[in-house]
C-alpha cells in the first residue's frame, strides 16, 4: 500500500477511536494513524518484527471489537473473504471497514462483490490499487461461506484459508517424503514446516528423538500444533532465514518458499540453505525439494561439501547435502566448484 492512498482515506490523520489494522507489512507507511490508538494484527513473523521495531503494537492474534478496521487485502481470494468476515465481526452497524489492495491482488473483484452486499463509498484509486470504505449494515450481511473455516485435506490434517497448500498436500513435499531415509537422524529441523504434513512423515520414521518445526506464518504453525501431537516436537514461530539453536542438529528437511508476494525470489531458498548449513553438524544431512528451474546448485556448493540429486521429475528435484561448512564459501574464488550430481 502507498502512503498516498492512506492519505486519501484519512486526509485529517487518525480517524478517531480505536483502530485495528489487519495485514500491514513491515514497510507499509502508516503515518496517518496514531500508534497509541492503533493495534496491528500480523501473523507473518518478519512483518511482525519489522512493525514492532517501528513502535507499533503488533500481535499474531487479537480479540475484541474496534471502532474502525483497516484491512490490507491478502492475495488469495478465500483468505481475503475470511479476513473481511473477521473484520466485520469486530465492528458494529454503521462503523467503517476500510479495505486497501492492489489490482494484482484482486481488489476490483472484492469491490464488486461488496457493492452488492453493503454500502460502499470513498473509493480512491492510486498506484495500481484502490482503497474504499464499507459501512457495516445491520444483521448478518456476509455470505455464510466467507467466514474462515478449517478443511480436512488429508486424514487427521486440517488447513485454513491463506496458508501454503491450503487445498491439499503439496506435491513437492510428497516427493521429498518419498525420498527420506527409512531411519531418520536423532535431532531434525523442519524449516518452513507449514501445517505439519512433512513433519508427520519424519515423525513416522524410527530414530528420531526431537523434531523442531520452524514456521514464519503463525496461522500455519497453530494448525501444525493441532495436526500433530507428539512429545518429541518443538514449535518455533520464527523466520527460518535467521533461525538458530543452541546445539547443532544432524538432520534438516525443507521445502523452501521461493515467492515474495507474486515475485519469484530464489534468494529465499538460498537463505534457507544457509540456515540449514549453520544448524547442521558436519556429519549431518539436509534433504530438500525445489522446483527444477530454481538455480540452487551454486549456493548448495558454497555451503556443503557433498551435494547429490537423489530423486525428482520434470517439476521438482530432491537434493541431499552433507558436509555442512565444507563447501566453497570462504575458499579462493578460483577454486573448482563441484557440480550437483545425480545418484544413479
Amino acid at each position: 500500500m502507498t502512503q498516498s492512498r492512506l492519505d486519501l482515506a484519512f486526509p485529517d490523520g487518525h480517524p478517531g477511536g480505536e483502530v485495528l489494522v489487519i495485514g500491514a507489512r513491515a514497510a507499509d507507511p502508516l503515518t496517518s494513524l496514531d500508534p497509541a490508538r492503533t493495534r496491528i494484527l500480523q501473523g507473518h513473523f518478519p512483518d511482525h518484527q519489522g512493525l514492532s521495531a517501528r513502535g507499533w503494537r503488533v500481535d499474531p492474534a487479537i480479540d475484541g471489537d474496534f471502532d474502525l478496521v483497516l484491512l490490507f487485502l491478502p492475495r488469495a481470494k478465500a483468505a481475503a473473504r475470511a479476513a473481511i468476515a473477521d473484520a466485520a465481526g469486530r465492528l458494529s452497524a454503521g462503523e467503517a471497514l476500510w479495505i486497501d489492495g492492489q489490482k494484482t491482488d484482486g481488489v476490483d473483484a472484492i469491490l464488486r462483490e461488496l457493492r452488492a452486499l453493503a454500502p460502499v463509498d470513498e473509493v480512491h484509486s492510486k498506484a495500481h490499487g484502490k482503497i474504499f470504505r464499507v459501512t457495516m449494515p445491520e444483521g448478518d450481511w456476509l455470505p455464510e461461506g466467507w467466514a474462515a473455516a478449517r478443511a480436512e485435506v488429508a486424514p487427521g490434517f486440517v488447513t485454513g484459508p491463506g496458508v501454503f497448500s491450503a487445498d491439499g498436500i503439496d506435491p513437492g513435499s510428497a516427493l521429498l517424503a518419498a525420498h527420506l531415509p527409512e531411519r531418520m537422524p536423532t535431532r531434525v529441523v523442519d524449516l518452513g514446516a507449514g501445517w505439519g504434513w512433512l513433519s508427520a512423515q519424519v515423525l513416522a520414521r524410527p530414530g528420531l528423538e526431537q523434531l523442531h518445526l520452524v514456521e514464519a506464518d503463525h496461522a500455519s504453525l497453530e494448525l501444525a500444533r493441532r495436526n500433530l501431537d507428539d512429545p518429541r516436537l518443538r514449535f518455533h514461530w520464527a523466520d527460518a532465514r535467521d533461525f538458530r539453536l543452541s546445539d547443532p542438529v544432524n538432520g534438516v528437511v525443507m521445502n523452501p518458499p521461493f515467492h515474495e508476494g507474486r515475485q519469484a525470489d530464489p534468494k529465499l531458498g538460498a537463505a534457507f540453505i544457509a540456515t540449514a548449513a549453520r544448524l547442521l553438524t558436519g556429519a549431518g544431512r539436509l534433504w530438500m525439494v525445489a522446483n527444477r528451474h530454481l538455480p540452487y546448485e551454486t549456493v548448495l556448493a558454497q555451503h556443503f561439501g557433498q551435494v547429490h540429486e537423489i530423486g525428482g521429475d520434470n517439476r521438482f528435484k530432491v537434493i541431499e547435502a552433507t558436509a555442512a561448512g565444507k563447501g566453497q564459501a570462504g575458499k579462493p574464488s578460483n577454486s573448482a566448484k563441484p557440480a550437483l550430481r545425480r545418484r544413479r
